[in-house]
């Protein structure tokens, strides 16, 4: 990395980091999406249990992201001190990716063991790269804007993904064990090449970090908590990425049960990918109009106001129920961008007051934090089913699922997002790092 004085990025050296999304959005995605739905529907995980295994090796990002964001605050190499993480995510995540959708010759308790197990090592190979992956926006530039420009390259790289995601995976998985491991090695190189093209990608990203990172691994902790912003922004984002996170979990059993066409689910994607392409710059253009706190409030309620209206879907059909998540997908463009804009300002307004280099801490806790609550929304949505009484099964197996599972369905993908989501919108009005406040640091 190449020092710089504060303004734009090059160009070359935003899409070189953008490409790293192709990883960190399908990651994030896939398991989110298809993990509960290929336990439960195919390898006869009960819903409570697999819920359960998705949401406990994201809990020990609780420790890992930590301790890497740590050394990476620290680590001092001609490749900088972020890249050489990046790398070691590289020889991890892939592989592990393609043996946790293997499909192996267990049902039940036994299989769900068995995912549980590979996806914590993935979940570790995939902390080893996000973690410094998202520690560098902060330490490209000081330009308050300049850090969402930046991040827009960056959001329609994730909208792409996502896409992938919500389109392609599912169609080759379908519902057979054979299509999920067709899925898992397709998947698998993406993220190689991914993670690859992001490591030389920003080979010669500019670097206006601190050169001085904090002692221990306590003292960077105290740090975090004492960041008013931080906290505060780590809060809000915590329930809007809970909301995603159950309304991800959902959606290929609200395309199953509710659309009433399992093959819905591609469709329902593009409906929520679509405004990230579209309304990116308008995004951009209102952080700058509304400043990003209101901008913030704005997408959350247009997230809420999609989650609600979604109710009615069994009485207005399908493409009602498209609508409404097109409505959802406009506040989520928002949320994507405004979340890591936001995280790069805290870190940026911490080394302007500190003198140190803690991003990675802070970025360690906000993923360890983020992939947990991730996980978390598939064990509500999968407490939701069990209480719905969803009965699991397998494709030589299946079953017809009872009212109340149907009604559960419906209940878990709206209801229950809605209020997480509203919460988060009243943490934001207590957010209070605008570019007034981050102006007078940097001078």
């Amino acid at each position: 990395m190449i020092p710089a004085t504060p303004g734009r990025v090059p160009t070359g050296v935003r899409i070189g980091y953008a490409v790293g999304s192709f990883c960190t959005a399908n990651f994030a995605a896939i398991p989110g999406l298809l993990l509960l739905i290929y336990m439960t529907n195919v390898l006869a995980v009960d819903p409570l249990l697999a819920g359960v295994v998705v949401f406990l090796p994201k809990a020990w990002d609780l420790i890992a992201n930590t301790l890497i964001g740590q050394w990476s605050d620290r680590t001092v190499s001609r490749w900088g001190p972020r890249r050489p993480w990046m790398l070691a995510g590289t020889a991890v995540l892939p592989v592990s990716f393609a043996i946790m959708f293997i499909g192996p010759p267990l049902k039940g308790v036994p299989a769900a063991i068995f995912v549980g197990l590979v996806f914590l090592v993935a979940a570790t190979g995939y902390a080893l790269y996000e973690v410094p992956y998202k520690a560098m926006p902060a330490e490209m530039t000081h330009d308050y804007h300049e850090r969402t420009a930046l991040l827009q390259w960056r959001m329609v790289f994730i909208a792409i993904a996502i896409a992938m995601s919500g389109v392609l995976a599912p169609m080759l998985a379908g519902d057979t064990i054979e299509g999920y491991r067709l899925m898992g090695l397709v998947f698998a190189v993406i993220l190689l090449v991914s993670m690859i093209g992001s490591f030389f990608g920003t080979a010669n990203a500019p670097f206006t970090g601190q050169q001085d990172s904090e002692g221990s691994l306590r003292a960077q902790l105290a740090a975090a908590r004492e960041s008013k912003p931080f906290l505060w922004l780590l809060g809000l984002c915590s329930a809007q990425t809970l909301a995603a996170g159950v309304m991800l979990a959902g959606a290929p059993y609200f395309a199953a049960y509710t659309v009433g066409d399992p093959k819905a689910t591609t469709t329902l994607f593009a409906a929520l990918v679509g405004p990230m392409l579209i309304t990116m710059p308008l995004w951009v253009w209102l952080a700058r109009v509304l400043d990003k706190r209101g901008a913030m409030i704005l997408s959350g309620l247009l997230f809420m106001s999609g989650a609600i209206l979604a109710i009615a879907s069994p009485l207005l059909g399908p493409i009602y129920a498209h609508l409404c998540i097109v409505v959802v997908g406009v506040g989520y463009a928002g949320l994507q961008l405004l979340q890591f804009s936001m995280l790069a300002d805290v870190i940026a307004y911490d080394g302007q007051v500190s003198g140190k280099r803690r991003g990675g801490v802070f970025t360690g806790l906000w993923t360890a934090v983020e992939s947990a609550v991730a996980a978390f929304g598939a064990t509500i949505y999968g407490a939701v089913l069990s209480i719905g009484g969803f009965l699991e099964s397998d494709p030589a197996n299946p079953v017809v699922q009872p009212d109340s599972a149907v009604t559960a369905v419906l209940i878990g993908l709206t209801v229950i997002p809605a209020l997480i989501i509203l919460s988060g919108v009243l943490m934001t009005l207590k957010y209070d790092l605008s570019a007034d406040k981050l102006a007078p640091a940097a001078t």
